[in-house]
């Protein structure tokens, strides 16, 4: 067993299988599917690393204590981490509170009902807005913003989740938002800020808690929070500093998503953030569905509306893209998944290594298209329980190199040299070239 203990960080992780080849699993990133989709696809579980699954608050909320503060039942969110772990898979979650048209178990046969949970629903001035058919996408409830037990609770809620997820392996990323999909946008219905959507000063407050409470797990939020109807975290340069959120696409790779394209929409919301916002938290998204090919051929050799994946991950800097819809084309094969995933997000090259009796130097390059954004260290074979490397790979950039030292005695077996992680599950390892 190896035990990681690098300031906030305090994780027992179990042994790690040295990699000497690029490997079948690049874990922390690639192509996504949704949970139902890998596992009912055996043949490419070994070719992908995360799984995407949405949460609503009011599944884990059975009640409230007699103080008025909600009772947490975690056990749901449990029981689908461990399914996805089983897989040897980690999970992207995304918290939402209205999805057109969906129905939501705690309040059966209602399309369209919010995942906010019963007891602030109970409350006598909360009220709900609807929408019959914003966007074409079914009907659409939306939370009462105006309560404040509403705004309230969001924040309990993500500091409760922070407290008990933050450092576990089963988790990789949390996607944040509000809105149709918690993506930022409301079609069809006009948004109204403190009323059917949250106000300004309310997200800054959440995502201030985010940046403190959420120092493992990095959190990205959607590109579309970059209209100033939504949020100010495009406009004000200074706050998008001072916040540690990511930012993610939901419909990459779109027929006009960059502005050689056409109405480049994306790339404009993508600039709004920053050129340079990737250096320091993930890019993600999903592939867009406006066209079935979209998801069915962005894999081809091709790509798709002339742009391939390989493009679009470079020049976004992706880390992890859902392609739940590429399994219905015939270019998401098992090779394909492992080659999309080694052309996005990091890919770590020992460049040298070598040992003066007392400390082992290892040189690393990053030859991918985007750092890691998770804590990691290099150790090797042999090593007494702990001993890694006094600086970590994350952050390490595209085409830079650094030097990593490890305290060790004795003749250490350079060849075993390796890269271990307390955000990665037992068994597993991020690849290290040679």
């Amino acid at each position: 067993m190896y035990s990681f203990n690098k300031g906030l960080i305090v994780v027992v992780a179990a042994a790690f299988i040295s990699t000497v080849a690029i490997a079948a699993q690049w874990p922390l990133k690639g192509i996504v599917f949704w949970r139902d989709n890998a596992e009912d696809h055996p043949e490419i579980q070994e070719s992908i690393a995360l799984e995407f699954s949405y949460f609503t608050p009011s599944s884990l909320v059975p009640g409230v204590n007699e103080d008025g503060t909600p009772i947490f039942d975690w056990a749901p969110l449990d029981a689908l981490l461990k399914d996805i772990a089983s897989r040897k898979h980690q999970a992207i979650l995304r918290f939402r509170y209205e999805y057109p048209n969906e129905k939501v178990a705690e309040y059966p046969g209602v399309r369209g009902a919010t995942g906010v949970p019963k007891y602030i629903k109970a409350l006598p001035d909360y009220h709900e807005t609807f929408s019959q058919n914003p966007g074409g996408d079914g009907p659409t409830y939306y939370a009462d913003w105006s309560h404040p037990a509403l705004e309230e609770f969001t924040l309990r809620f993500h500091e409760a989740f922070a407290e008990r997820y933050d450092a576990d392996p089963r988790l990789a990323f949390l996607e944040v938002g509000f809105g149709h999909w918690a993506e930022y946008h409301t079609h069809g219905t006009e948004v109204r800020p403190g009323r059917n959507f949250p106000s300004k000063a309310f997200q800054e407050r959440l995502m201030r808690l985010l940046t403190e409470k959420m120092r493992l797990t990095p959190w990205l939020i959607s590109i579309d929070a970059a209209q100033s109807k939504y949020s100010d975290f495009a406009k004000n340069k200074e706050l998008a500093s001072e916040l540690n959120f990511g930012l993610f696409d939901d419909t990459f790779m779109y027929k006009t998503h960059d502005i050689s394209q056409g109405e480049g929409w994306n790339e404009k919301c993508w600039l709004a953030f920053g050129e340079d916002r990737w250096r320091r938290a993930p890019c993600g998204g999903e592939v867009s569905y406006y066209e079935k090919k979209d998801q069915r051929e962005f894999l081809a050799p091709k790509g798709v509306h002339g742009v391939t994946w390989e493009q679009a991950a470079a020049k976004y800097h992706m880390t992890f893209v859902i392609g739940n819809d590429s399994l219905s084309g015939k270019f998401a094969t098992p090779e394909r998944l492992m080659e999309a995933a080694a052309n996005c997000g990091y890919r770590f090259r020992l460049v040298s290594a070598r040992h003066d009796g007392k400390t082992i130097v290892a040189e690393v390059a990053n030859d991918g298209v985007a750092p890691l954004y998770h804590e990691a260290y290099l150790t090797v074979d042999d090593a007494d329980e702990g001993v890694v490397s006094s600086e970590s790979l994350r952050l390490l950039m595209p085409g830079e190199t650094r030097t990593f030292h490890i305290r060790f005695k004795g003749k250490p077996d350079l060849g075993t040299l390796r890269i271990v992680s307390p955000k990665l599950l037992p068994g597993a390892t991020l690849p290290l070239q040679r």
